[in-house]
């Protein structure tokens, strides 16, 4: 039994036998839900669609314009077709009504004879209500049968490829990363009439050849399941198929994402225990076999990137940013293991060339990044890398680990755009972070620059930065009032009060030494918003 009844198969019923179709046969595949007598002029709202009216055409006899509004209500409200019972009451047909007839495809019966209505409409009834009973069972054989798909298959496709065959219909799949799938494929032509149609139904009137449905999975929209047919109308039992269909692929992909999760996390589980130190040699080298057997590292380092908290960051952004950042640094002669942790990516860089050179390719790889003005979703991204110390024992690998950390932690509290990706560059600012855990840094940055910071917040002063320009200068006080943009008289005048603040003899090597490890101290502490004169600067 088809899924669907039409005003073709009704037309082969018992009463139907002396008939003539005399308008709209190309309307004889329209759907028929239901049959109505009716009778009367005005029947806009007494009907809710793919109604077959039978007529005795009492309500309009003799009177065309009245025939032809009660015509132009049925075509309206979608009725499936008009049956008119020739002889008693009506006697012609008007060519009027034949060509609107024809040109909505509006099939109009005639009976050529007297014909009972009440059994007609017993029939077909019956008929209709066999038809759902058996619709019903359809249903429930479909909806079994796909369940004990869903137990052994290992592709969405299979799923897609049975709601084709079974409705024998066009099936189209758009996932949330905006691929589109076909089920049969098509040309591109095809294709492209077939998107034309489903994006007019989404901005327009519901066309009857298309209907959706969406995959929910976890409460987000991961896809939207369409079908469409060329031939004839979507039907209520299509509709349910869909309905079964789209929660069979939802239940798959649930499925599928439980697996990949779980075999995601135990993975993620087996490389921190490798970041933290916990894995032997031979377990290292049995995990590298199995997932990369061609390479042979030659060492190892690992590189943190710092995701914004504030931003909302899909699976999808992920996905994309850890496959664009590999592809660019396979080419520099890097293979790439990675991890997700909080607001934080971990790579682990396999190098598979000369350990001689893989800083500078790791530059060159973070240059093409930057270059590419890289977005993970729909912000810009700014890239915070902290790359860990090399080793070439792979068991070490949690020294490289906790130097990418203590990186980062420099990073953002100096907060300066020159301060390096690699720890192995950080020199002054790795000794300055390793004292300020241990030392009262504030107290000894006291001693040394107090006079200078409070003459500065005294009388507004600019000392602290000539004092950093003027070593940074090695003592040239040509040099130093270049830099500063101030003539050489205002630059005698403030290394005189400098020296008397921090003494006559600061430029002397010890104690220029001191102090310049003083500075940068000052701004480890004032940019992380440490120490008493940094919260009186911000204030």
């Amino acid at each position: 039994m088809n899924s669907y009844l039409t005003v073709k198969d009704l037309l082969q019923r018992k009463h139907f036998e002396n008939i003539e179709v005399v308008a709209g046969k190309e309307g004889l595949s329209r759907l028929v839900k239901w049959v109505h007598v009716v009778d009367v002029t005005k029947i806009r709202n007494l009907l809710n669609g793919n109604e077959l009216i039978l007529s005795t055409g009492l309500a309009w006899k003799e009177d065309k314009a009245l025939f032809l509004s009660v015509v132009e209500q049925l075509i309206e409200s979608q009725a499936a077709g008009l049956c008119i019972e020739i002889g008693t009451y009506s006697t012609f047909l008007p060519e009027e009504i034949i060509a609107l007839a024809d040109e909505h495809h509006f099939p109009i019966i005639l009976f050529k004879q007297e014909v009972p209505f009440v059994e007609i409409t017993q029939d077909i009834h019956t008929l209709l209500i066999n038809h759902q009973y058996q619709m019903i069972s359809d249903l429930e054989s479909y909806s079994q049968a796909l369940n004990k798909k869903l137990l052994t298959i290992e592709d969405h496709n299979e799923i897609l490829h049975f709601i084709q065959q079974y409705l024998k219909i066009q099936v189209v799949t758009i996932f949330s990363h905006h691929e589109i799938q076909f089920t049969p494929k098509l040309n591109e032509k095809e294709q492209g009439h077939l998107l034309d149609i489903i994006e007019k139904r989404a901005i327009g009137p519901a066309s009857p050849s298309v209907a959706s449905m969406p995959i929910q999975l976890l409460g987000d929209s991961k896809a939207e399941l369409i079908i469409y047919s060329r031939d004839r109308a979507i039907t209520d039992f299509d509709q349910l198929i869909l309905d079964r269909t789209a929660t069979a692929l939802a239940q798959f992909l649930l499925r599928k994402h439980y697996v990949e999760e779980k075999r995601r996390a135990e993975e993620s589980e087996w490389l921190m225990s490798w970041l933290e130190g916990e894995i032997s040699e031979e377990s290292i080298h049995e995990y590298l076999a199995y997932h990369i057997p061609a390479v042979k590292p030659k060492g190892a380092f690992v590189c943190l990137c710092k995701l914004d908290p504030l931003n909302q960051y899909s699976n999808v952004d992920l996905t994309y940013f850890k496959l664009y950042t590999r592809t660019i640094f396979e080419q520099q002669g890097f293979t790439l293991f990675s991890i997700e942790k909080r607001d934080s990516l971990i790579f682990i860089f396999l190098n598979k060339r000369n350990s001689t050179t893989w800083k500078q390719r790791i530059r060159e790889g973070i240059e093409k990044l930057v270059q590419q003005d890289l977005k993970i979703g729909k912000h810009k991204s700014k890239l915070v890398l902290g790359i860990g110390k090399y080793v070439e024992d792979l068991t070490n690998l949690n020294l490289s680990y906790q130097t990418a950390i203590e990186t980062i932690r420099i990073q953002n509290r100096c907060g300066q755009q020159e301060i390096s990706h690699f720890y192995d560059d950080l020199h002054i600012y790795r000794l300055i972070s390793h004292l300020n855990r241990h030392l009262d840094l504030n107290e000894i940055v006291q001693e040394y620059l107090e006079p200078v910071i409070c003459y500065d917040k005294k009388y507004n002063g600019k000392l602290m930065e000539t004092l950093k320009t003027y070593l940074a200068c090695n003592g040239s006080k040509q040099e130093t009032a270049k830099r500063l943009y101030v003539v050489r008289q205002t630059l005698y005048h403030r290394i005189e009060k400098l020296e008397k603040l921090l003494g006559s003899d600061f430029m002397n090597h010890e104690k220029r030494l001191a102090i310049e490890f003083m500075l940068h101290s000052y701004e480890f502490l004032l940019s992380s918003k440490q120490g008493k004169w940094a919260e009186q600067e911000t204030l």
